[in-house]
Order: C-alpha cells, then structure tokens, then sequence
C-alpha cells in the first residue's frame, strides 16, 4: 500500500497572552523543580491528547 506521510508540518500560531503564561506554568510545574518545559514542547502533545479523548471527533471519524 501507499507509504503515509509523516513528515512533519511547521505552523505558526499566536497565543493570547494568557494562555501563553499559563503555559509557561504549566511547563514549571511539570519539571518538578528540574528545568521548566518550554511552550511549544507542551502543544504537540496536548493536542494529541485532546484529539485522541475527544468522543465527537471519534464518532464523527467512524461516519465518515
């Protein structure tokens, strides 16, 4: 069969502020006191999370 394409995709995106110090905070706290994890480390797997656990996104993909 055909070889999928999983070359990775470069996007820009701008954040409110907030969410940015959130993230920010979010890469503190999980470092536990080692070095803080950066924003843009934190998104890929959010969104993959996100994608993966929501229930509409799976019904709607089986549908199609």
């Amino acid at each position: 069969g055909p070889i999928a394409d999983d070359k990775p995709v470069r996007i820009a995106v701008d954040l409110p502020a907030a969410l940015h110090r959130d993230l920010i905070e979010y890469g503190r706290l999980l470092a536990q006191g080692g070095t803080p994890v950066e924003p843009a480390k934190l998104v890929v797997p959010m969104l993959e999370r996100f994608v993966s656990t929501d229930r509409g996104f799976a019904k709607a993909r089986k549908n199609v």
